[in-house]
């Protein structure tokens, strides 16, 4: 596991928080800044899984 797997994650889990958070308090901006948040995480994992796999593929 490389560090963008790693900041990936947190940030989607930080998004899932900021989504629910939104929602309890009824603020449609935290919502989507949760959900922006989220993808954010998403993309960033998915970069280090790539990177990943073409350093494992380089083994």
């Amino acid at each position: 596991m490389n560090t963008d797997q790693v900041k990936g994650a947190v940030k989607d889990a930080a998004g899932k928080v900021q989504q629910k958070a939104g929602e309890l308090i009824d603020s449609p901006e935290q919502q989507a800044k949760g959900v922006a948040k989220q993808v954010e995480g998403k993309a960033q994992k998915k970069a280090g899984d790539v990177k990943e796999a073409i350093k494992d593929a380089t083994k």
